[in-house]
């Protein structure tokens, strides 16, 4: 009886010490808010039109739900991306990659997994101005949203082709920074010679004033077929719970083949959840003009691109676009290169 309560005993212990571990196991994956993911989420932006159906139309409850995850959605303030990933607050969301490029070279820890939809960006001047193309930016004063702003890192690009200075060392335009929806103005009263806008603000600023575009990203040559808006992970959420970030991904792919195949659906869902103000028209004529044909390989090659220009240019403090995409860029097997979207369903793309 001795010998059977002590092997009882022993049993006991070793059952509780495996339940423990794994627990820990486990643990080890939720974030902050208790939850395998937490996604980021903002109103007012046309862009988000993909991690908006997402919600909507339930497609993360669907691939969160066939993977066994647990995930909650929250409302943030896109400029505070960087704080909310470093404190663990933040899984996932979409941005616009430009912008992320010099963050990820500076340390930042999130990986893209997928690209959204090409050009929202575009670059006005005044009506006689006499600025005909980004050739003549020398020496201009140009209005941006702020420096890191991906506007900025796409035209260092352009105007490193034109043999325009961007450089510390050698800087031949003037940026002046304005809160987005005060470039417009400073534009009409003369206060910046270009402005440098994302859509929707761009389409009602060359509404309202008649601004002459000199660079348009979703029709230029060199920006056209790349990605300006990518889905993300943390590195800790692709490292310690990949089957969550794989089901995001794939979860944001179909959101945004669906965007593509119905854009006016989209800016009506957007509207009707009060996701993305303005008029119904004008946004589903925007969205539609965008490509949103979804893809992981091309959003790979749009971060190498975009990468090896900067490398070349000085702007980052890597000196291998292989291995920034190492470090900026992550594929999961069991998510597919794409989707299209056809009479109801979603097809894969390999």
């Amino acid at each position: 009886m001795k010998r059977s309560a002590r092997f009882l005993s022993v049993m006991l212990i070793l059952a509780l010490i495996l339940t423990s571990l794994t627990a820990c196991g486990s643990s080890e994956s939720k974030n902050e808010g208790g939850v395998d993911i937490t996604i980021g989420t903002a109103n007012g932006s046309l862009c988000l039109a993909p991690l908006h159906i997402a919600i909507d139309n339930g497609y993360f409850e669907e691939e969160f739900k066939k993977a066994g995850v647990t995930w909650k959605v929250e409302e943030i303030d896109l400029a505070n991306i960087s704080e909310l990933v470093a404190t663990n607050k933040l899984d996932a969301c979409t941005q616009l990659a430009g912008a992320m490029i010099p963050q990820i070279d500076n340390g930042l820890e999130i990986k893209f997994t997928a690209g959204l939809h090409t050009g929202c960006t575009k670059y006005y001047v005044k009506e006689g101005s006499g600025i005909e193309s980004v050739a003549d930016l020398k020496g201009k004063k140009i209005g941006v949203p702020a420096i890191g702003d991906s506007s900025v890192i796409a035209l260092k690009r352009i105007l490193y082709d034109e043999g325009i200075g961007v450089t510390t060392e050698n800087l031949e335009v003037e940026w002046v920074v304005y809160g987005l929806t005060d470039i417009p103005l400073a534009l009409a009263n003369g206060a910046i010679d270009v402005g440098a806008l994302h859509d929707p603000v761009a389409y009602s600023a060359e509404q309202e004033y008649g601004f002459k575009k000199i660079l348009d990203l979703s029709t230029d040559e060199k920006f056209k077929n790349e990605y300006c808006c990518m889905a993300f992970v943390t590195d800790r959420l692709a490292e310690k719970n990949p089957k969550a970030a794989a089901a995001f991904t794939r979860a944001m792919l179909k959101a945004s083949a669906f965007v593509q195949a119905n854009p006016e659906e989209a800016a009506r869902i957007q509207g009707a959840n009060n996701q993305c103000p303005g008029d119904l028209a004008v946004n589903a004529g925007l969205l539609g003009s965008y490509n949103y044909a979804p893809s992981v390989s091309i959003a790979s090659k749009t971060i190498y691109d975009a990468a090896n220009e900067l490398i070349r240019i000085g702007e980052l403090k890597s000196n291998d676009p292989n291995g920034f995409i190492s470090k900026a860029f992550v594929k999961f097997d069991d998510v597919p290169d794409s989707y299209v979207y056809e009479g109801g369903e979603f097809k894969e793309v390999k």
